[in-house]
C-alpha cells in the first residue's frame, strides 16, 4: 500500500501558531494546480504499489474548487494504479464549508473530511487567529455529519488560559455529535511564529506543559468513555474509522509528497520539495523536480521505527526489530527499555513494547531514550 500527499500552499490568513509552508496570496492558484498535476505525472515511476490513500493537506485545501480537486485526483488515477476504494481526505476549515460546498464535496471523489475546528470557544480562536468563529464550527459539523459518514475534527489543547473545564467542554461539544474520529494536538510554540513573538513580548502567556498534560489526561478519559480508540498518540477513532493515510505513515509505508515543502518516503530515502511557491512552479514547468534527498542509514530507519510505532497502540514489535535490524538493536532495545518498564511508563508483553497510560504523554521523550546513536 502507498499514499500520495498533496500540499495546497494557500491560506486566507496566517494562524499565529503555524509554521507550515503557505501563502496568503492565491492569485497563482490555477498555475499551482497545474504544477501539482505535472509533478504527479513526473513522479509516476517512483511508486509501483497500489495507491490506497490520497490526502489533501496544507495550507488550506478547502480553498480549491471541486473542479480543481477532481482534476488533481483524475491526474493521480491517470498515472498510478489506484485501489478500487481509496481513502481520499480533504483538510477543510469551517469557514469554507458552506452547505453548497459540502454538498459539492459529497458528490465528488472526496470521501473523508478533516475539519480544522481547533476550539469551540471564541477566545481560543482569536488567540490563534483562526479565520472561523465558534458558530461556524458547530454549523459545519452538522452539515458534514449529514453528508459524510467518515469525517474527523481537529482540536488543540494546552492553549494559554484554557482551563481544564473549558477543555472538557470542548471535548463534550465534539463528542456530542458522535464523531467517528478526533485528532487532538498540544499547542506547541514553533520558532519564528507570531505566537512565539507574542509570548516573548508578554502579550500571550507561555504554554504550560503541566496544564497540557492535564488536558491530555482528560482527553484520553473522555474519548475512551465515548468508544474511541486512542490508536495513535494524537488520534482517536472508532473501529473502522482510523485514518488510513496516517496509519501508512506510522507503519512505514511509502508515500509521495506533491507540492512545495511536501516530503516523500520510500523506505530507503526521504526527500522534500523546495518550500517556495515561485521556485517550485518554475522548476516543475521546466520538467525539473525541485527536491533534496537523503539516504537513510539502518540507524535512521530503526530510530524512525521506534518513534512512530511507540506512538501507536500496537507499539514496537520485538520480532520486527529482530528481523529488520538484527540482534544488536534487539538487545540494546531491551536494555534501554528496562528502566521505563520498571517505572511503569512502558509495558512489555506478548512480544511488544507499548506505552502505558502513565507514560503516554511522555512517549516522544521515551522514544528518544530508546534511540540508537552513532554511525553504522
Amino acid at each position: 500500500m502507498s499514499g500520495i500527499y498533496i500540499h495546497i500552499p494557500f491560506c486566507k490568513q496566517a494562524c499565529h501558531y503555524c509554521d507550515f509552508h503557505f501563502s496568503t496570496s492565491i492569485k497563482h492558484k490555477t498555475r499551482m494546480v497545474d504544477a501539482l498535476c505535472k509533478e504527479i505525472e513526473l513522479r509516476k515511476e517512483e511508486i509501483d504499489d497500489e495507491i490506497q490513500t490520497i490526502y489533501f493537506g496544507g495550507g488550506t485545501p478547502s480553498l480549491l474548487t471541486s473542479e480543481q480537486m477532481e482534476h488533481i485526483i483524475d491526474t493521480v488515477r491517470d498515472h498510478y494504479e489506484v485501489s478500487q476504494y481509496p481513502e481520499i481526505t480533504l483538510e477543510a476549515n469551517p469557514d469554507d464549508l458552506s452547505e453548497t460546498i459540502i454538498n459539492e464535496l459529497a458528490e465528488s471523489s472526496v470521501n473523508r473530511l478533516s475539519i480544522g475546528v481547533q476550539s469551540f470557544f471564541e477566545e481560543d480562536l482569536l488567540l490563534m487567529n483562526r479565520a472561523h468563529n465558534a458558530g461556524e464550527a458547530l454549523h459545519c459539523i452538522e452539515l458534514a455529519k449529514a453528508q459524510f459518514e467518515n469525517y474527523s475534527i481537529d482540536l488543540i489543547y494546552g492553549i494559554p488560559g484554557m482551563t481544564e473545564e473549558r477543555w472538557l467542554k470542548n471535548l463534550q461539544k465534539a463528542l456530542a455529535y458522535n464523531v467517528p474520529h478526533i485528532s487532538c494536538y498540544a499547542l506547541t510554540v514553533e520558532p519564528k511564529t507570531v505566537l512565539e513573538k507574542f509570548i516573548k513580548k508578554g502579550i500571550v502567556a507561555p504554554v504550560n506543559d503541566e496544564m497540557a498534560q492535564k488536558h491530555h489526561d482528560v482527553l484520553v478519559a473522555e474519548t475512551e468513555k465515548a468508544g474511541l480508540d486512542n490508536y495513535e498518540f494524537s488520534n482517536f477513532g472508532k473501529p473502522g474509522f482510523y485514518s488510513e493515510n496516517n496509519m501508512g505513515y506510522w507503519h512505514g509505508e511509502s508515500y509521495i509528497g506533491i507540492g512545495p515543502s511536501a516530503h516523500s518516503y520510500n523506505g530507503e530515502s526521504r526527500s522534500w520539495n523546495v518550500a517556495n511557491n515561485t521556485k517550485y512552479m518554475k522548476a516543475i514547468e521546466e520538467d525539473s523536480l525541485p527536491l533534496e534527498r537523503e539516504m537513510l542509514s539502518i540507524t535512521d530507519k530503526y530510530n524512525e521505527y521506534v518513534m512512530t510505532r511507540l506512538r501507536t497502540m500496537w507499539g514496537i514489535s520485538l520480532n520486527e526489530v529482530q528481523q529488520s535490524f538484527g540482534s544488536e538493536y534487539y538487545e540494546q532495545l531491551l536494555k534501554q527499555a528496562e528502566p521505563h518498564i520498571a517505572n511503569e511508563l512502558l509495558f512489555f508483553g506478548e512480544g511488544f513494547i507499548t506505552v502505558t497510560k502513565k507514560g503516554k504523554f511522555l512517549s516522544d521523550g521515551i522514544a528518544s531514550d530508546l534511540f540508537q546513536i552513532g554511525e553504522d
